[in-house]
């Protein structure tokens, strides 16, 4: 099933070139990365390194969003240590990526943590855009 949005909130532009071995520039100039295959040596960053970050700081970010809904209040020490791995699906007809967040809540108690954890996945974006497509694990530390 296809999620339309209701509303547009912000929309991020970018323009690449050279896929893996190439570059990007987002339109505000906030971001100009040069590329490079994960494992090459090439300088660079990778695609996969930049989901991580991503999916770590927008998965906070719906921490934050959805604590004071459950009366948890996100620890401004909260951290995430994410891996996006990359490998061969279909025996080897395709390539896909796994998840891993590993989300260290200091100060908070277990059924605080789970509470909070649970809530943020089912409205964070990075959440919703793979549930059912990759595998996410959720470790809390």
């Amino acid at each position: 099933m296809t999620t339309k949005l209701d509303k547009v909130l912000y929309t991020a532009e970018a323009h690449t070139t050279g896929g893996r071995d190439g570059a990007g520039k987002s339109s505000d100039g906030a971001i100009d990365v040069q590329l490079s295959s994960p494992g090459s040596g090439k300088p660079g960053t990778n695609p996969e390194q930049l989901f991580a970050v991503g999916y770590a700081a927008c998965f906070i970010g719906a921490m934050k969003a959805v604590g004071p809904k459950i009366s948890v209040k996100v620890p401004d020490d909260v951290a995430i240590d994410s891996k996006v791995s990359l490998g061969p699906t279909n025996g080897g007809a395709a390539y896909g990526i796994s998840v891993k967040l590993a989300i260290t809540l200091p100060g908070l108690d277990d059924a605080q943590k789970k509470l909070l954890v649970e809530t943020a996945h089912k409205v964070c974006p990075y959440s919703n855009a793979t549930r059912g497509n990759i595998d996410v694990d959720l470790e809390i530390v």
